[in-house]
């Protein structure tokens, strides 16, 4: 299998909406991540390419099961995904991020500015954060790392995770609660 052929649904004319404007387009993500992969003395399997071609499709933080999914059982295992996961991490080709409930998302991280998002508590849907948002934050962060690193800290990085409900779906919630309480009302009533 060819980088070409993994990275098939690519218009190199139309980047991954992942990724901005300003980057380049998603084969050139999988040849860095294989470069880097390279550099920290990891061997390019076929399985190791799927999942970075997976992740550079998914666009956004995504559990190992969509990995999966989006690879299929016959390139490899979910303990293949895992592992490849964890040694990903490990040389910094990939960001993991948390659900509330701990569930672990990863995304490519090739070097771009940090991109956050804000979860979905309900659906467990990951939205990006507006621009104007993301550059307050980036800046804010910004300083903080640099105070830390100004009293002696090295190596200093973070993880910002940001949950809430959408508004769709709190409104679906505010409409089902009613019933939910008369229920527990009817119930009262009976016993």
């Amino acid at each position: 299998m060819q980088v070409t052929d993994l990275m098939s649904g690519f218009d190199p004319a139309q980047p991954s909406a992942a990724f901005s404007k300003a980057s380049p387009p998603p084969s050139v993500h999988l040849d860095q991540a294989c470069a880097r992969l390279k550099a920290a003395g990891l061997r390019i399997t076929q399985p190791r390419l799927a999942i970075l071609a997976g992740l550079i499709r998914h666009g956004q933080p995504t559990t190992i099961e969509a990995i999966h999914q989006e690879v299929g059982p016959e390139t490899c295992d979910v303990v293949t995904i895992y592992r490849c996961m964890a040694a990903f991490e490990a040389i910094g080709i990939v960001r993991r991020a948390f659900l509330n409930n701990g569930t672990s998302l990863y995304e490519i991280d090739l070097g771009e500015p940090m991109r956050y998002h804000i979860v979905c508590k309900s659906t467990g849907a990951v939205t990006p954060l507006e621009a104007d948002l993301v550059t307050e934050l980036s800046a804010a962060v910004h300083r903080v790392e640099e105070g830390l690193r100004r009293r002696g800290y090295s190596a200093v990085g973070h993880r910002l995770e940001f949950f809430g409900v959408a508004q769709a779906d709190a409104l679906a919630a505010a409409k089902f609660k009613p019933a939910c309480s008369q229920l527990i009302t009817d119930q009262k009533a009976v016993t």
